[in-house]
């Protein structure tokens, strides 16, 4: 049987309550989360307040403590 090189990719388990920030795409930045189920995620920008619920998408890459939260470039 021949064998390969595979990546496995699980969603992130979000937990409400959680400071995140996402490093690309259209949802860069930093966000508070604020609800979760087994389906949707919903987000709280920190500096506008505005608040989205979108399906899960983050999957989890690195987590650092003592970091400036909302960045402020």
């Amino acid at each position: 049987m021949k064998t390969n090189k595979v990546v496995f990719f699980e969603p992130y388990p979000f937990r409400i309550g959680q400071k995140i920030n996402i490093k690309k795409g259209p949802r860069k930045g930093d966000w508070e989360v604020i609800g979760v189920n087994d389906k949707k995620v919903k987000l709280r920008c920190p500096v506008s307040l505005r608040e989205y619920e979108w399906s899960i998408f983050c999957y989890f890459t690195e987590e650092r403590s003592s970091v400036e939260w909302p960045n402020k470039d």
